[in-house]
C-alpha cells in the first residue's frame, strides 16, 4: 500500500470517507476504515476536520465520475490542507484524468483487513469480486478483474463472529454473487452452510445474474427461513435484440420462465431489478417492449439508469445515439410504471 502521506503523529490525524457506487464500494469503505483505525487514525464526519479526504469511486457509470470532479473541488475549497486520496473501481482512463487532481491513488485490492462496520445490526460481506460475463456496456471486468472468490471457511468465520456480536442481517456481496466458487463449494452450498450457523438472523445477497439462478439455489432460498425472500435479478432490457447486443446471455422468454419458476417455488417472493434505457440504437418499440415487460413482471422495485459509454467496453464501439433528453424521458416513464405497479402488488 502507498501510504506515503502517513506521518509520525498519526494519533491526532483524522480521515473522512465519501463513497460512490454500489454496496461493494460501501463494503470496501468499511474495510478502508478498519485499516486506518488499526493504524491509529480517527474518523470524522466533517470534511473540514479531516487530514485525509478519501473518495471511494466507481468508474462503472460516467454520472458517478462526474460527481467525483465536483467532490474534489468541494474538498479543496472546504479544507485546502487535507490530502485527497482516490480509491475504488477506477478505469485507467479515469485514473489518468484524476492523477494530477489528487494527492494519491490507492489500489482498492490492498484493503483486505477486518472492516469497521457502520451498523451494529447489519453487515455487508463480500464473498467474491470481479466478473467473467463481459456484458457489452459494463466496465466491471476492467476495474475489478476476473471473478475471484473468498475462502468459504473465511466467510463462515467472519459471519459467525458477527452473529455472536448480535448482528441480525447479513448481506453477501459480489458483482455476480451466485457465480461464487471455492474449491468444491458453490453459491447454493455456501448459502446452506451459512443457514446452518446457529442464531436468529436473515441472509440477503446481491447481485445475481439470471443465468446463474439454479434450481438448487431456488430450493435453498425456498426452504430456509433465514434467507430473505427478496431477490434482486437484473433484466436490463425487455427486448431480445437489445439483450443480445448487451451480451446478457438470455432472452426475455428465458427471464420470464425463470421468474415463473421462482414464484411457483417461493410464492411470497419479491423481485427487484436493474434496467438500462437508451442503449445504442434502442428504438421506441424496443423501449416499449421493456415497458411491457415491467408491467407484466410487477417488480417491487427497479433501479433505472441511462446508458453511458465506458471506454474499453464492447458497447463503446457503438454510437451513443439516443439523446440525453430522450434517455431522461424513458427513465421517467419506467419510474411511473414501477411506482404504479408496486402499489398494486399483493403478497
Amino acid at each position: 500500500m502507498y501510504y506515503t502521506i502517513f506521518s509520525d503523529n498519526i494519533q491526532s490525524m483524522r480521515y473522512h470517507i465519501k463513497t460512490y457506487g454500489c454496496q461493494m464500494n460501501e463494503s470496501d469503505s468499511e474495510r478502508i476504515a478498519g485499516q486506518l483505525n488499526k493504524k491509529g487514525y480517527q474518523e470524522t464526519k466533517k470534511i473540514g476536520l479531516a487530514d485525509l479526504a478519501i473518495i471511494n469511486i466507481c468508474s462503472v457509470r460516467q454520472s458517478a465520475i462526474n460527481r467525483v470532479y465536483s467532490r474534489i473541488k468541494k474538498n479543496r475549497s472546504q479544507n485546502p490542507k487535507a490530502k485527497i486520496i482516490l480509491t475504488g473501481c477506477i478505469l485507467k482512463k479515469d485514473k489518468r484524468q484524476f492523477q494530477n487532481q489528487v494527492d494519491e491513488i490507492w489500489p482498492i485490492a490492498d484493503f483486505k483487513n477486518k472492516p469497521e462496520y457502520k451498523s451494529s445490526k447489519s453487515a455487508l460481506i463480500p464473498i467474491m469480486t470481479g466478473c467473467n460475463n463481459f456484458c457489452s456496456y459494463c466496465a466491471v471486468p476492467y476495474v475489478r478483474g476476473r471473478e475471484k472468490s473468498r475462502s468459504a471457511n473465511e466467510i463462515i468465520k467472519e459471519i459467525k463472529c458477527l452473529i455472536k456480536k448480535g448482528y441480525r442481517e447479513i448481506t453477501l456481496l459480489g458483482q455476480n454473487v451466485n457465480s461464487y466458487k471455492d474449491s468444491k463449494i458453490d453459491f447454493p452450498q455456501l448459502l446452506q452452510l451459512i443457514c446452518d450457523i446457529p442464531g436468529n438472523f436473515t441472509i440477503k445477497f446481491l447481485t445475481s445474474h439470471p443465468k446463474d439462478i439454479s434450481d438448487e439455489l431456488i430450493e435453498i432460498i425456498a426452504k430456509n427461513k433465514k434467507v430473505s425472500k427478496e431477490i434482486h435479478l437484473p433484466i436490463q432490457s425487455g427486448d431480445n435484440e437489445i439483450l443480445k447486443k448487451m451480451n446478457r446471455g438470455y432472452t426475455v422468454q428465458d427471464y420470464k420462465k425463470l421468474i415463473k419458476k421462482i414464484k411457483k417455488k417461493i410464492p411470497q417472493v419479491k423481485i427487484s431489478t436493474d434496467i438500462i434505457v437508451g442503449f445504442p440504437d434502442e428504438t421506441a418499440k424496443q423501449f416499449q417492449n421493456t415497458v411491457n415487460l415491467v408491467r407484466e413482471m410487477n417488480f417491487t422495485q427497479a433501479y433505472i439508469s441511462a446508458y453511458s459509454p465506458r471506454i474499453g467496453t464492447a458497447a463503446d464501439k457503438l454510437k451513443d445515439n439516443i439523446p440525453s433528453n430522450e434517455k431522461k424521458r424513458r427513465k421517467r416513464i419506467l419510474r411511473t410504471v414501477i411506482e404504479n405497479d408496486s402499489r398494486n402488488v399483493k403478497f
